[in-house]
């Protein structure tokens, strides 16, 4: 599994030879809008943790360009059906075996709504298990009790969890919940992009570095091996 960074919580998934996307915010990302092309991304799906425009913004751009199946709960699943794109609808606690692996859908402490007012459901998050590796989506969440169920069921090799405080946990939380999910090598998500969500990097890793840890932030674009 091949993971690329392209900011806030938008990452690229290469499983063998399937592409996926996650949370799509590449136009609006004033950190990442000149790196990258929307037109090259390639993507057979979409994962999609909850409904805030930064997370959302450029799902329908790159439906419409690669036909993507779009893979969320049932009311984001719903509203984009409703304009004729594929869809995989789901809900916390369910499992599906995809052709790249097998996903579930679980708790994520948030709020989710469309940029147009349409209800975005619970947000959530996803686990993914290929066979080899063991991948831990968080999406924007607060330090969970939940957290501490997804190791009886998956042994993860990485964990994508939110680091930017304000809006979701900092780092502080982040550490406890890598406790919780019993995983040491995390890559941090949702921050930077805007003042409220700005850290000082070489402090939030000496957070994990002190509990014996590993924080990875990558640079736009920059790719990582899970």
């Amino acid at each position: 599994m091949e993971l690329t960074f392209y900011g806030q919580n938008c990452l690229g998934l290469t499983i063998g030879d399937i592409n996926i996307l996650v949370d799509p915010f590449i136009s609006g990302n004033e950190n990442a809008k000149d790196k990258i092309n929307l037109k090259e991304i390639k993507a057979d799906y979409i994962l999609v943790t909850h409904a805030h425009q930064d997370h959302v913004l450029d799902v329908e751009t790159v439906a419409k360009n690669t036909g993507a199946v779009i893979v969320s709960n049932a009311e984001i699943a719903s509203y984009y059906e409703e304009k004729g794109f594929k869809v995989h609808p789901m809900n916390h606690g369910g499992s599906w075996q995809f052709d790249f692996g097998k996903v579930k859908y679980v708790q994520a402490w948030h709020s989710s709504t469309f940029p147009d007012g349409a209800s975005g459901g619970l947000p959530g998050g996803f686990v993914i298990q290929t066979g080899e590796k063991n991948l831990y989506i968080a999406g924007d969440t607060a330090l969970s009790m939940d957290m501490k169920l997804i190791p009886l069921f998956t042994k993860l090799d990485l964990a994508v969890l939110p680091i930017g405080d304000n809006f979701t946990m900092g780092p502080d939380e982040a550490v406890i919940a890598s406790d919780f999910i019993e995983c040491n090598r995390i890559l941090g998500c949702h921050y930077d992009t805007f003042g409220y969500i700005e850290i000082d990097h070489a402090e939030a890793k000496k957070k994990f570095a002190d509990k014996g840890k590993e924080l990875i932030l990558l640079d736009i674009g920059e790719k990582l091996s899970v």
